[in-house]
């Protein structure tokens, strides 16, 4: 396939998971509710894609390896918790900013797992990425603390996404990647099912609508966009990748003005340009690190 197609698929998959702030506003629910619903429809369709087509590749998955798929999928349970709640506190730009600076997360949390000296392009990215969350979260501080607490959660979110990457390098070496996403999606479905059911949030008696947009949140970002984007990763470099993917937030807030009529502050474009600045750099000090290794 040519670059040039690729790369159309790969503008696609972004505009697709750009929508998943979208959907989960429109679904109207509890945050928990939603979160738990997202993931178990993936999770099925997404086990019933690996049942059908890598059963035989399930065999690489050890006994010993259960424990760590287990607590990838706890991690990827607490992102969309601690995200999706964020989205009913703070603004969709704000929200969507903060949680993809993940990449500073995995940086750092790569350094340190392997007892490696932080390097300066990753401490930049930290300090950069820091500024710009700081900047952001004053143009959110006229707001209250709502949207405070929904920024922090959204960045909590960012963490516990890289937990779940950082966890899944140890076994990913190994175990084929549908029949990997299969029980870690799984995993992620139960604990979510379990939050959702301790704090009290309905999964019945919701509206019609609700579980439109809800299944609307699970198949187009989730089994579409993000299937997409494992597909474009045989065909573009990583920091390609990683780069085009940072689209998502700025698609997200264009899309929040006319579909949500939200209109942001004013902070979050030189906010976001510094939050964006701290994710490219720590992408490009991942990057100089695996060319070292």
């Amino acid at each position: 396939m040519g670059a040039g197609a690729v790369y159309l698929w790969l503008g696609f998959g972004v505009v697709c998971v750009s929508f998943a702030s979208i959907f989960i506003r429109l679904a109207d629910a509890p945050p928990l509710t939603v979160a738990a619903y997202r993931m178990s429809i993936a999770a099925l369709v997404v086990g019933v894609a690996a049942g059908a087509t890598a059963r035989r590749r399930f065999g690489a998955i050890r006994r010993s390896d259960l424990p760590i798929l287990a607590f990838s999928g706890v991690c990827l349970a607490a992102h969309f918790a601690l995200w999706i709640t964020s989205l009913s506190l703070t603004s969709v730009a704000s929200s969507a900013l903060f949680v993809t600076a993940t990449p500073v997360f995995a940086a750092a949390g790569a350094r340190f797992l392997r007892v490696d000296r932080i390097g300066r392009l990753t401490a930049a990215a930290v300090a950069v990425s820091i500024a710009g969350g700081a900047v952001i979260a004053l143009g959110d501080w006229d707001a209250g603390g709502r949207r405070l607490m929904g920024d922090a959660l959204a960045l909590g979110g960012a963490a516990a996404v890289a937990g779940y990457l950082l966890v899944g390098r140890r076994v990913r070496g190994r175990i084929p990647n549908l029949p990997y996403i299969a029980v870690v999606y799984a995993a992620a479905a139960i604990a979510l099912l379990a939050f959702a059911a301790a704090n009290g949030s309905p999964l019945t008696g919701l509206p019609a609508k609700s579980y439109l947009w809800m299944a609307l949140a699970a198949l187009v970002p989730q089994a579409v966009g993000h299937t997409i984007l494992n597909w474009a990763l045989g065909y573009v470099p990583v920091v390609n990748l990683t780069l085009a993917v940072r689209a998502e937030p700025v698609l997200a807030t264009l899309l929040a003005i006319p579909i949500l009529a939200e209109i942001p502050p004013w902070t979050v474009v030189p906010g976001g340009a510094l939050l964006l600045l701290g994710v490219y750099l720590a992408v490009r000090s991942e990057d100089a690190r695996r060319r070292d290794v």
